[in-house]
């Protein structure tokens, strides 16, 4: 794919993102839903990837995706800062790297869609039991397949991108002008995960 196809495809999924997050943010009783599936889910995967986070080597990036990727917090300013430095990042960033970006954005998009499902159809308070029912009904098996395909490759393509020199002292850098132009959340968002 070359750059405008890229972001094309980052605008169309991060366009979903938003929406599907504005949708459950509007109604009190599908916020609350998702905020508890959201907290049940990161319950879950803490315990049955115990061995992630307590290995030296992966724990910060597993800590990284249950407390800043997958956590029930208010996103909102980080999504609305993306989408301001979307046409910078087109004439800055290297095709691999928007390809990684927008990999992560269609992940985010297609996890937002399950949960929401998810979410409607367990509400606030649920069980275990009610849980695994609630995925096999609502996750289509293809979905969840590409969710699954989809962690690996986001996983694998920031793996190659943190290894890219000067990522991190360039990251350093642009804290100040990041603040300045009022891209504080999203540069935190970023350093944390570099």
């Amino acid at each position: 794919m070359n750059k405008p196809e890229i972001i094309a495809r980052l605008r169309r999924d991060l366009s979903a993102v938003v929406t599907e997050r504005r949708r459950a943010k509007a109604d009190p009783a599908v916020s609350a839903a998702r905020i508890a599936l959201r907290e049940f889910q990161v319950q879950r995967m803490a315990r049955s990837h115990a061995d992630l986070l307590a290995n030296p080597g992966t724990g910060s990036a597993a800590r990284f995706f249950l407390s800043e990727l997958y956590g029930p917090y208010d996103v909102t300013r980080r999504d609305a800062n993306f989408e301001r430095v979307l046409p910078s990042m087109e004439r800055l960033l290297p095709v691999a790297a928007l390809e990684a970006v927008a990999e992560a954005v269609a992940l985010d998009a297609l996890s937002e869609k399950l949960d929401a499902r998810m979410a409607k159809r367990l509400g606030e308070a649920f069980t275990e039991d009610d849980y695994i029912a609630a995925y096999r009904m609502v996750g289509k098996r293809a979905d969840r397949e590409r969710q699954l395909v989809q962690v690996e490759s986001v996983g694998s393509a920031l793996c190659e991108l943190v290894r890219v020199p000067l990522i991190g002292s360039t990251l350093a850098m642009m804290r100040s002008p990041a603040r300045l132009a009022g891209l504080s959340e999203l540069h935190r968002f970023l350093e944390r995960g570099f």
